[in-house]
């Protein structure tokens, strides 16, 4: 399975590093810190998959234990940080249902930046260092994917790592169902607030719905799913002691591919953890990579690498002054009328400056 990976996935996760930040500018512009953070731990993660599957293909040495040691991290961290971005788009959406302003000052833009922070990195963040008492050894290497976090299988990492996507997913899914129904209820306030709003138009709040939606689709049922590998792949060991958890905690383990592929139930955990943020990546992107002020911010991106080869954009005046030369002047139409004598109709209102024949009056 994982021999048709190569080269596909590292081309596609360097794909989806780049279109995810592609709309980071004008997210930024707009002050919409939950989509921001969306887009940072998917890009981020998509360039930490990129990374270890090139530099680990086709061997499971140690290569960069230090890389490693961050790397199983940001995989720890998105796990969660993705998810909580969701949730703080949905907050968002929300709040704005309820026809509340949505930081119009700026205080109230900093109070908001401050909660979405808090939930999209100082969140994950705890999370990850939570992860360390249910963290049996450093970390382990597959051959074909690079680092990879081992967890050690028992009731306390069902709290204080498995869980995390499914909470935060539920937290998604009730502002999701309280957006609709405030949507329903102030259809004709929430048209007003939108038309009156600079920074928010009809079109992305429904796409930022939408990818709330998306993600919350994927997430709930992966997040499940992945906890009953874990509990069908290996049997739950009962909690023993600090001690024997992290019993030789820096040793590190490596898989050649020809063993680990041998699990089938573990070569779908890999997989899909692999391809999610991938998925997580393109998704933002189909949904925000082509609207309005994507096409917009292209063209501007466009002309400002142009001009550095020396080609500018011509000016509407100029543009319309080159038409105009290099146009022929057209003869007068003679149309049949209902009266005895032709009548003459210009298409033209512009004359040749050399053409100074006029139509003479009948």
């Amino acid at each position: 399975m994982t021999g048709l990976d190569y080269p596909l996935y590292p081309i596609f996760a360097f794909l989806g590093f780049v279109v995810a930040l592609i709309p980071l500018p004008w997210h930024l512009q707009a002050w919409n810190s939950g989509t921001c953070y969306y887009m940072i731990w998917a890009a981020l993660s998509c360039l930490n998959q990129f990374i270890n599957s090139v530099v680990w293909h086709n061997n499971a040495i140690n290569w960069a234990p230090i890389w490693c040691d961050i790397s199983i991290r940001i995989m720890l961290g998105a796990s969660v940080g993705i998810p909580a971005a969701s949730l703080c788009i949905n907050r968002r959406l929300y709040n704005i249902a309820k026809v509340h302003a949505v930081a119009l000052t700026h205080a109230q833009k900093r109070r908001a930046i401050l909660i979405d922070t808090l939930i999209c990195v100082l969140f994950p963040m705890i999370v990850v260092a939570l992860q360390y008492v249910v963290q049996g050894h450093r970390f382990d290497i597959y051959e074909d994917v690079g680092c990879y976090p081992f967890i050690y299988n028992t009731l306390p990492a069902f709290f204080l790592s498995d869980s995390w996507p499914i909470i935060i997913g539920l937290t998604s899914l009730v502002y999701c169902g309280l957006t609709l129904k405030a949507f329903y209820l102030r259809r004709a306030q929430f048209s007003h607030f939108l038309a009156s709003n600079k920074s928010l138009s009809a079109s992305r709040y429904f796409r930022l719905m939408a990818l709330a939606v998306a993600e919350i689709l994927c997430t709930i049922p992966l997040a499940s799913f992945m906890i009953w590998i874990n509990s069908a792949a290996q049997p739950v060991h009962p909690w023993v002691s600090w001690e024997y958890v992290h019993y030789d905690f820096s040793r590190v383990v490596q898989y050649p591919s020809v063993l680990w592929t041998m699990n089938y139930l573990l070569v779908v955990a890999i997989q899909l953890t692999r391809w999610f943020v991938v998925i997580c990546a393109f998704i933002f992107f189909a949904f925000f990579g082509f609207a309005a002020e994507a096409r917009k911010n292209y063209g501007i991106a466009f002309w400002w690498v142009a001009r550095i080869f020396g080609i500018h954009k011509a000016k509407p005046q100029q543009r319309m002054n080159s038409i105009r030369l290099n146009r022929t002047p057209r003869a007068p139409v003679i149309l049949p009328s209902a009266g005895p004598l032709p009548v003459y109709v210009i298409k033209e209102s512009w004359k040749h400056p050399l053409d100074e024949k006029k139509a003479a009056p009948l």
